[in-house]
């Protein structure tokens, strides 16, 4: 394992590396990154087969109790019917005391449990979402800073070459043609036209793998300029030069560009953020709709719900399979990234290794595979200028008119010795290499740790769908309809000011068949006299048949009189065996 600077494995990276690996044979595998092997990528789809597995653990889970619920709860149903008044009466109408109470209480704290569950897990479901999309832009934000420092370097290169050969073509043709009488000028204008295209030679032959080793003077337009060889992006104004490139019709395409692999980065994990986000709120939503369905007793929205929880089941364990063949190949190369990067070729091609191991490793011991280069142009450029004072005190003085050439030249040679230094500065490892240590350290680090958090998510989310489809069947099957509880609602003889439990009473007693009345008025013409009393407690039979009293308010409009039972009469009708009619005139005016 090559060693990095400033970065080691973390313990999860080092945890999930040594995860043992197995091929679709069940064959030992080692835990070497290398995506584009078959028996890699086989080791990662038998990890990420673990999920389905354990989908079909909770469907089977989810099924037994729907057989359950379905099955073996359909033989209790009428010894449920038979137990039902009593309950309610035991609860005061509401349905929550006795074997049925006690089951409906059970299976709703059940599922607020689980909905629990969901929520805690969206929350570290938006928090690993969010860590890994910090460590995606500290990624590409360093790859387009390394992007940056190669595009400058490959334009002070180029800015170099074409002033240079501007030189060679224009001023120094011009002294050759000056000095043409004189030797010993001659020899030093041809002295500097010969290490003017020594430089441009070593120059054009400083490559990083994103262009050509050579260029050409046909290469370039009529002004040195036009034309650059490379694709490239543009460097901020305190590192570019004053040259941009405006043709590619021959560039060659890199075999890696950060700034593509940025740029791919970004937007797939603008997908991957947002399909994330949706998938959370699609389980907030689910979870919501799930305790106010609990709450209103609805049992429409709860079927609705169960519904969503079963795509939400498919959704989390899915995911949970890509996160585990996600995190185990990140753990993979992020414990030795630079063995990876030396031996691939999509990242070695056109470079040499040793290039690559300066930049990645960057170790001080190590020497600059362009100093050889570097160190043969300074020594050119010194030459030049040594050639150009000799020409500046000798010359000028007997040949006039060689010095608009003269000046040229030197202006010439200044630009190219301010790029040459900017040019070594960028070629140090130090720039570069930290560019490389910041992106290991977002993708490592924070997207890392981000895919754990999210792996986490879809863990606990799938539990607790699997735990909702298991009691919200139970929870809306034990409401009651609306035509149970209100089947007597739409009749023209109730009192729409009665209370819910003496409609319910009223149905009850109904359902065990008509008792005769007691009173009954003579006369269809009759009316009873007004009274100023107020209105007396109505009788009314309950479900166990004692006479039971409740009061119920008296509308507007004339209403029929009351029925009693026989065993209301024989109460009335053996204290008072003749009535007063008068009285019972003034008992029922109301």
């Amino acid at each position: 394992m090559a060693t990095v600077p400033s970065y080691s494995p973390s313990i999860w990276v080092r945890m999930c590396h040594a995860l043992p690996r197995f091929d679709l044979t069940m064959q030992m595998r080692d835990n070497v990154f290398t995506p584009d092997s078959w028996e890699y990528q086989q080791t990662l789809l038998v990890l990420s087969s673990l999920s389905a597995i354990a989908l079909v653990l909770s469907l089977l889970v989810v099924l037994s109790f729907l057989i359950h619920y379905c099955c073996c709860h359909r033989g209790d149903a009428g010894r449920d019917a038979e137990e039902e008044e009593e309950d309610d009466d035991a609860s005061g109408g509401h349905g929550y005391s006795g074997k049925k109470g006690r089951s409906i209480c059970c299976v709703t704290w059940v599922s607020v449990a689980a909905v629990t569950l969901c929520c805690v897990a969206i929350g570290v479901g938006f928090y690993g979402n969010s860590e890994a999309n910090d460590g995606m832009y500290q990624l590409t934000s360093s790859l387009l800073t390394a992007n940056y420092t190669l595009a400058s370097i490959d334009l002070l290169v180029w800015d170099s070459v074409a002033v240079l050969q501007r030189s060679v073509s224009g001023p120094l043709t011009s002294l050759e043609d000056v000095f043409g009488g004189n030797k010993p000028a001659l020899v030093s204008t041809r002295s500097c036209r010969r290490l003017s295209e020594r430089v441009i030679s070593l120059l054009s032959s400083l490559s990083l793998g994103r262009g050509v080793s050579s260029v050409s003077p046909g290469a370039l337009g009529a002004n040195g300029t036009d034309s650059m060889v490379g694709v490239l992006t543009p460097a901020p104004p305190s590192i570019a030069p004053t040259l941009t490139p405006t043709s590619t019709s021959n560039s060659i395409p890199a075999p890696f560009s950060p700034g593509w692999a940025a740029n791919t980065l970004m937007v797939n994990e603008d997908y991957r953020w947002l399909s994330y986000v949706l998938l959370l709120l699609l389980d907030l939503v689910i979870c919501l709709f799930i305790l106010l369905g609990l709450a209103k007793q609805a049992r429409w929205l709860l079927i609705l719900m169960t519904v969503l929880a079963w795509l939400a089941l498919f959704l989390s364990w899915g995911s949970l399979g890509l996160e585990t063949a996600t995190v185990v190949a990140l753990s993979d190369f992020c414990f030795d990234p630079n063995s990876f990067v030396l031996n691939s070729t999509h990242f070695n091609t056109g470079t040499s290794t040793e290039i690559l191991d300066y930049y990645l490793t960057c170790n001080r011991k190590m020497t600059s595979p362009f100093q050889q280069l570097l160190t043969q142009s300074q020594r050119a450029l010194s030459s030049i200028h040594s050639h150009l004072s000799g020409l500046e005190r000798d010359a000028l003085p007997r040949f006039p008119k060689a010095e608009k050439s003269v000046r040229e030249v030197q202006q010439i040679l200044n630009v190219t010795e301010g790029n040459f230094h900017q040019l070594v500065a960028l070629l140090n490892c130090r720039g570069l290499n930290k560019d490389y240590i910041d992106s290991l350290k977002g993708l490592c680090y924070d997207g890392m740790e981000g895919l754990l958090y999210l792996s986490l998510y879809s863990f606990l989310s799938a539990l607790a769908f699997t735990a909702i489809l298991c009691s919200l069947p139970g929870a809306w099957r034990s409401f009651s309809s609306d035509s149970e509880e209100y089947e007597d609602s739409d009749s023209e003889s109730e009192d729409p000011f009665t209370s819910h439990q003496a409609r319910r009473q009223t149905a009850t007693g109904s359902q065990r068949g008509a008792l005769p009345p007691f009173y009954s008025y003579q006369g269809a013409g009759w009316t009873p006299p007004f009274s100023s009393a107020p209105p007396l407690p109505t009788p009314n039979a309950s479900s166990n048949g004692n006479p039971g009293y409740e009061s119920l308010p008296l509308s507007d409009r004339p209403s029929p009189p009351p029925s009693y039972s026989p065993s209301m009469l024989t109460g009335y009708g053996g204290n008072q065996s003749r009535p007063n009619s008068a009285h019972s005139r003034n008992l029922y005016s109301h």
